[in-house]
């Protein structure tokens, strides 16, 4: 796998290039794209802004914005290195969203600088998609610019990952005849664990523990940033301490946003009857399928595309932000995520098994689905 991707990149020298919608086949056609008739489209919109919007491709442009700090499992690997990423991501919107979508990788790690960045290009764009960057940072700039900006901005890691998480719960658990109630642990409290406490909490999920590397959090609990504070607060009323191997005994469900390996067997069988495991690390999950299934696991997700049951935010993200996008959108609420995750749940339907509680990445259905319930919401 890895030379075939080191060969198809090289083969086409990047994944996305800009087309022409118009044919200009001559100095008439020219005249009207260009100088001098684009002048009075330039008047129009200068007369009225939001007319950007009808004579530009602002409406569906989104920019891809990172500093290459958290990659994938990279880690901090650069801008320059991030960009596959980010080209992959911009291929994932135009097939399934139909979003052209641009690349931002920015060389600086600053926070301040950054948000300044993003604030400067708003006028090219009708949403931001935040990607890849570290944590706690990215907490910050999406606060800060969700604060400066008249446009969406999303953070994918963070709120896509959650919305099709949310999705193959609602599934899970409705296969295993358990509910809202069941005990939830969320191993991870990056952009990824904790964008999906946060929906939980707002879908109504109130029995939740959150483990970082220093075990539950809590409230009280020293050492916390702000947003890992936040959550504690929100979470854990019974105020449990301790590891990974105390808090996932008795548990329903395990959400890991975390690292690879750190779920053992042992744990599995410590779970109540019937545990769902979704192993989300990537690319090397928390514990991998066989093991999970040998220690009883009823339902096994991963964010891996060679395997049944893939949490992968690149199946919610494109129909999200289309159906932000139509309906000229200011934010991305949690009440726009809570439909997106909705639709996406109802497309199994009554086809779910163990290996059915989410539909595959490449079912035609999932992005209009989704664009529908958001705009809805939106509106």
């Amino acid at each position: 796998m890895q030379a075939k991707a080191l060969r198809i990149h090289a083969k086409t020298r990047g994944k996305v290039e800009v087309k022409s919608k118009v044919s200009v086949r001559g100095k008439r056609e020219l005249s009207a794209i260009y100088t001098p008739g684009v002048a009075e489209v330039c008047r129009a919109i200068a007369r009225r802004k939001s007319e950007v919007y009808k004579y530009t491709n602002r409406w569906n442009s989104v920019a891809i914005v990172t500093d290459g700090t958290r990659v994938l499992g990279l880690g901090d690997i650069g801008p320059e290195a991030a960009l596959p990423v980010m080209e992959g991501k911009a291929v994932i919107y135009k097939k399934f969203g139909g979003i052209d979508a641009y690349s931002i990788c920015l060389a600086t790690r600053n926070a301040d600088e950054i948000v300044r960045t993003v604030k400067a290009l708003e006028p090219n764009y009708a949403a931001i998609n935040l990607e890849d960057i570290a944590s706690p940072k990215c907490f910050e700039i999406y606060e800060r610019l969700e604060r400066k900006l008249s446009i969406p901005v999303y953070h994918d890691d963070q709120h896509g990952t959650a919305v099709i998480a949310l999705a193959g719960l609602k599934n899970a658990l409705k296969f295993v005849g358990k509910g809202k109630g069941a005990r939830t642990v969320v191993n991870g409290a990056g952009a990824a664990g904790y964008g999906i406490a946060n929906l939980l909490l707002h879908a109504g999920y109130k029995n939740l523990i959150v483990c970082d590397s220093k075990g539950a959090l809590y409230k009280g609990r020293r050492g916390m940033n702000r947003w890992k504070a936040k959550l504690a607060g929100k979470t854990n009323s019974k105020k449990m301490k301790g590891g990974l191997k105390k808090i996932i005994t008795g548990a329903d469900v395990f959400i890991g946003a975390s690292a690879p390996n750190i779920l053992s067997e042992s744990m599995v069988r410590s779970m109540a009857s019937q545990p769902i495991i979704f192993a989300l690390a990537n690319p090397e999950p928390e514990i991998k399928r066989e093991k999970a299934r040998k220690a009883g696991a009823h339902i096994y997700a991963t964010g891996r595309s060679d395997l049944p049951n893939q949490i992968n935010n690149a199946t919610a993200t494109p129909g999200l932000l289309r159906g932000a996008l139509d309906a000229r959108a200011r934010k991305i609420t949690p009440k726009m995520m809570i439909a997106a995750a909705d639709a996406i749940a109802k497309l199994v339907g009554r086809r779910s098994s163990a290996d059915y509680i989410v539909p595959k990445l490449f079912d035609k259905r999932i992005a209009p689905a989704v664009a529908r319930a958001v705009r809805r919401a939106a509106r």
